[in-house]
């Protein structure tokens, strides 16, 4: 798998959980203090995603680093 799939299938993970814990894209952008299109272009693949950036979305949806990217 070359970076960008792998890249593709976290902003999936991220999407998917969001979606499980049954939040609008705007109440975690608000969890996350962050811009709602900032995170909805993060969940289309749209943007370089930071390690710190992704720990803040993990801490918001109440799981793992290890739950997003296996």
């Amino acid at each position: 798998m070359d970076y960008r799939e792998e890249i593709l299938y976290i902003c999936g993970r991220i999407k998917a959980l969001r979606k499980a814990n049954r939040l609008t894209v705007q109440e975690l952008a608000y969890r996350c203090d962050m811009e709602r299109s900032n995170l909805s272009r993060i969940e289309a693949g749209r943007t370089n995603l930071t390690l710190k950036t992704l720990c803040i979305i993990c801490n918001a949806l109440g799981v793992g680093l290890r739950d997003v990217v296996r």
